[in-house]
């Protein structure tokens, strides 16, 4: 089976590792010194209680990878269009292509059903140029809860040894093909479940990010540097219920416990807090704007969160890095 992994950056690099290390023919699309490491040193994904180095080929330019079975994009949002421009060559005539992206992805509304079916997310993608060089009839959603960084060009840090993705059609259809790549990824070690809801995970894990980041982000911090004010803890939970309030109106009963979520803390920053920092482009409107004008369709009053992704969007700004 042949896969590319569209960014190999933090996950995308996680995935591909594992895929590799389950027998699947991998290459992945990377640039710059991260690039040159894979194709120098292979592709090295540092677990808890063990190493994985797998080599798999690697290229910036598509093309020299030529058609596969499957696509995984694992870009952060902003880069869409670079995926749009580039990802033709990937493609066969019948290659999905899945994307496993933080926030609300591009495909929500495809197959949606009622008065929103078809709508487009000009915010997440601008112009439709995913929608028309992919084609929302090849997408395959996914969310990772899994913690990982990159140390150094090469290499994946991932944090606690997990890998867990849920998939899923934007129909709702249990599909031979979603079912094809849940096997690939368990047998490279990962966990991954296929489910006819997937906006419902969509939701479930923007949950975490909506309650938890915006603190992290503006202190520059880990969620356990968050935990440990209990005054700043006590608003991830109002974040978390204004956020589940949104998705209780586009129809998904879902909820977070704090506390069980987050109350022991991390020394891990959230991917956001890392881009931040590295002053690489942010995730704000498919993780936070977007979802909030989804509430807004319905009336939804989320106060806090609306105050704290205005304070995200000025300290982005302010570092040159957002500029809706």
């Amino acid at each position: 089976m042949k896969i590319c992994v569209f960014g190999a950056g933090a996950i995308g690099g996680n995935v591909a590792a594992r895929l590799a290390s389950g027998g699947a023919d991998v290459s992945v699309v990377a640039r710059g010194e991260h690039l040159a490491a894979i194709r120098q040193n292979g592709l090295t994904l540092e677990l808890p209680d063990r190493t994985i180095n797998q080599r798999v080929k690697a290229s910036a330019d598509p093309k020299e990878l030529g058609p596969q079975d499957l696509v995984i994009v694992s870009v952060k949002a902003p880069s869409l269009p670079e995926v749009a421009a580039g990802i033709g060559p990937l493609l066969g005539r019948e290659t999905p292509v899945m994307f496993v992206m933080n926030g609300i992805p591009w495909w929500y509304f495809y197959k949606h059903g009622g008065k929103f079916d078809g709508r487009r997310l000009p915010l997440i993608d601008p112009n439709d140029v995913v929608w028309n060089a992919v084609g929302p009839e090849r997408a395959i959603g996914a969310v990772i809860y899994s913690a990982n960084s990159v140390p150094r060009p090469g290499v994946i840090n991932n944090v606690g040894g997990g890998a867990h993705l849920i998939i899923g059609e934007p129909s709702g259809e249990m599909s031979a093909r979603t079912k094809m790549i849940a096997d690939a990824l368990i047998a490279g070690g990962a966990k991954a479940d296929v489910t006819p809801r997937m906006r419902e995970a969509v939701w479930a894990k923007l949950l975490g990010n909506m309650s938890s980041n915006p603190l992290c982000f503006l202190g520059e911090c880990s969620i356990g540097e968050v935990v440990r004010s209990p005054l700043l803890f006590e608003k991830v939970d109002v974040m978390a219920k204004e956020s589940s309030a949104v998705a209780k109106a586009l129809g998904y009963e879902v909820s977070l416990d704090v506390q069980k979520a987050f109350g022991g803390g991390t020394p891990h920053k959230p991917s956001i807090v890392q881009d931040l920092i590295r002053r690489k482009p942010l995730e704000l409107d498919a993780m936070f704007t977007v979802p909030l004008e989804m509430g807004k369709l319905y009336d939804v009053k989320t106060p806090m969160l609306d105050v704290m992704i205005d304070l995200m969007k000025l300290r982005a700004k302010a570092a040159g890095l957002y500029a809706n």
